[in-house]
């Protein structure tokens, strides 16, 4: 029997009213039930349930995919335009850190509210700022894909505040500090000591110098061609937790050509006559993998007296000495493969304080050379 708008008595007696909650996937309607035992209890309940729903399709969007079901499908489209290790990257933080808090929510559903509850969740779960926004940037892409197809109106997240966090430093290693590593990296050589030279002496990143080959090296010339990369991402298969993914570099700045000195060209040549890989530092023909590299730096710095410091510093460092010695911006920027000067200038600012006040101290001489 059925009573006003969507209002039924079912068999048993009870009474159930339905609304339109939006549309799905597929673009069928979906609906959400209310059950009483009287037709006025179902009017009570039905009534602010419709006014909601309609309020939401008409401000938020019709579509109520989940957003896990969304966000599966956007990881989907987006796989074959991306690199394997971009992927891995989406797939690993939207699924560890998004889906299990609002993943069932409809897309119509999310609010503001929703977004400040989420990085709620992350606090408690203890991430870093600077986690929170690569996580909200990946999250924005969704749903902005969701907003052109016109299943929101806009992206709810778009104007969310993360907790400010204070940047903590990259410390470089002192001058007597990166003496003495070099020292024993020199005395162990060969792949367990050559690559944190390297890294010291071309400002590399790990992964740039586990991908790379000889024919990556002009010795003509005194160049490395950076333009792969070799590192451990986390794995879609669910059979392990990570992988190893060896592709072209990230950016068009990071791929790049690098100049090293004589020094490096003599241990670089070295190592080649020993070598029967196409790899520079191998293992079983293979590519060395970051976490051995990781593995024999620890050593030597160990063995070098240097303590508190990984392997991310050694680029720090070679690009703190290069602006020490009066090198440009625009060089150490493209040396260090950053995408604008202005990244250089906001990493390093620190490193170029006994030049600003070389600025000053220029200036004053030149005032008074005017004034007298």
């Amino acid at each position: 029997m059925r009573r006003g708008e969507n209002i039924y008595q079912r068999k048993d007696g009870r009474w159930e009213g339905r609304y339109r909650k939006g549309r799905k996937a597929d673009g069928q309607v979906k609906y959400g039930y209310v059950y009483g035992k009287s037709l006025r209890e179902v009017r009570m309940k039905l009534y602010p349930l419709k006014v909601r729903y309609q309020t939401i399709q008409s401000m938020q969007g019709s579509s109520c995919i989940p957003l896990e079901e969304w966000g599966c499908q956007w990881l989907r489209a987006i796989k074959k335009d991306v690199k394997l290790s971009t992927y891995a990257n989406y797939h690993y933080k939207l699924t560890k850190y998004v889906f299990p808090f609002i993943g069932d929510r409809s897309l119509n559903e999310l609010t503001h509210e929703t977004g400040n509850y989420l990085v709620q969740q992350w606090s408690l779960y203890g991430l870093k700022s600077s986690t929170m926004k690569v996580i909200m940037q990946i999250l924005g892409q969704c749903l902005n894909k969701a907003k052109k197809g016109e299943h929101i109106k806009e992206n709810p997240f778009s104007s969310i505040k993360l907790p400010k966090e204070r940047k903590q430093k990259i410390r470089s290693l002192t001058e007597k500090e990166q003496e003495k590593l070099e020292t024993a990296a020199i005395n162990v050589g060969g792949v367990r000591g050559l690559p944190t030279y390297l890294a010291l002496n071309t400002g590399l990143r790990i992964g740039e110098i586990a991908a790379l080959r000889w024919t990556d090296i002009d010795f003509e010339r005194n160049l490395i061609q950076v333009s792969h990369t070799y590192q451990r991402v986390a794995s879609m298969d669910g059979l392990r937790k990570t992988q190893l993914v060896y592709d072209t570099v990230k950016t068009e700045a990071s791929t790049r050509l690098v100049p090293f000195g004589t020094i490096m060209k003599r241990k670089l040549l070295r190592l080649k006559r020993q070598s029967t890989s196409q790899y520079v530092f191998s293992t079983n023909a293979r590519p060395m993998e970051p976490r051995l590299l990781t593995y024999y730096f620890h050593q030597l710095r160990k063995k070098a007296g240097v303590q508190d410091i990984h392997f991310h510093q050694l680029r720090h460092t070679f690009a703190t000495r290069c602006l020490e010695a009066q090198g440009d911006i625009l060089s150490v920027s493209a040396i260090l493969g950053h995408t604008s000067t202005q990244l250089t200038l906001d990493t390093y600012a620190d490193s170029m304080i006994e030049q600003r006040m070389q600025v000053i101290v220029q200036l004053e001489k030149h005032l008074q050379r005017v004034n007298e």
